[in-house]
Formats: structure tokens, sequence, C-alpha cells
């Protein structure tokens, strides 16, 4: 069962430079991480862009959804900032059906070496290999359905709510 990640940046790839205490992108971790956690999963990896969710627009929610449509794998997984992650599974829940498709982040990106990333991906590989074809969110070891779910950012957790779509 081949599964295609599909990276999108957010605080997942960020990274810090000491000298201005600023984060930006260079290149995604997603390999080094399916290294570090010994993964034996089928995966090809597809950079698609790498910004933060905050400043992701249509077009390129629209350019995720493409490349969801096009992909050959009915597996996905696609790493995103958490800020706006129920924004794009809304808009791929309106255009794809028929493939198992999870959103997952950090809060914490994982160059800092404390980040939730490496569980989360670990979590969003797992659940896309056993759920049923619809679009989920993978944080914190639980998965959620994508209209059942948000970002509770006082607490710095994704929780479950009633429909909300």
């Amino acid at each position: 069962m081949p599964i295609r990640i599909l990276v999108t940046g957010g605080t997942f790839d960020k990274e810090y430079d000491e000298l201005t205490g600023s984060l930006f992108f260079k290149d995604t971790h997603i390999g080094e991480m399916l290294q570090l956690g010994r993964s034996r999963i089928d995966v090809t990896i597809r950079t698609v862009m790498m910004i933060d969710s905050l400043e992701m627009t249509h077009a390129d929610r629209g350019l995720i959804v493409q490349n969801c449509l096009q992909c050959a794998e009915d597996r996905i997984v696609i790493t995103h900032g958490t800020d706006t992650m129920t924004d794009t599974a809304a808009k791929i829940a309106g255009a794809v059906s028929g493939k198992t498709i999870v959103l997952t982040g950090a809060m914490i990106p994982y160059a800092f070496g404390s980040s939730d990333g490496l569980f989360n991906l670990g979590s969003a590989l797992s659940f896309v290999q056993v759920l049923p074809a619809g679009v989920y969110i993978a944080m914190n070891g639980k998965s959620f359905e994508w209209n059942r779910v948000r970002k509770n950012r006082p607490l710095g957790q994704f929780e479950e709510v009633s429909d909300i779509a």
C-alpha cells in the first residue's frame, strides 16, 4: 500500500536562525524523520510548497487539492501548519473522494529536537493505512474527522467538536 506524503511547510519544517531569532524554511525534514523512525513504509515524498499556513492562499489550497487528485496513491499524508489545517482539510473534502487523506503538523519545529512532529508523522502514517476513505486530521496520537475538530490555541492541542462544517 504505497503512501504519498505531500509537504506544505508549517511549523513542522521551520528552521531557527540563531543570529536573528527568526524562523524560516529551508528543506523538509520528512526523509530524515522517516529514517530516524526506522519507517519501512513505501512512501513517495513531494514538496508542494514550504510556507506558514497563515500565509496560505486560496490558490495554494487549490494546488494541494490538485496534488491530491493527480497522485496515483489513494492514501495521502499532508504535512501542514496547524493554524489553518482545518481550512485546507475542508477544501480537500469538498473536492476529493475515494482517497484516505490525513493532515498532520507540529506545534514545535522538528529542528528544535523536542518537537511533537515525529510522533504526529508516525501517527498520521498509521492512521492513513487503516482509516476508510475521507479527510482526517492527526495530532497528538488522535485522529479526527476534518469537520469535527478545531485547534484549541490556549491549550495548544486539537480537540473534537460537534459538526462545525
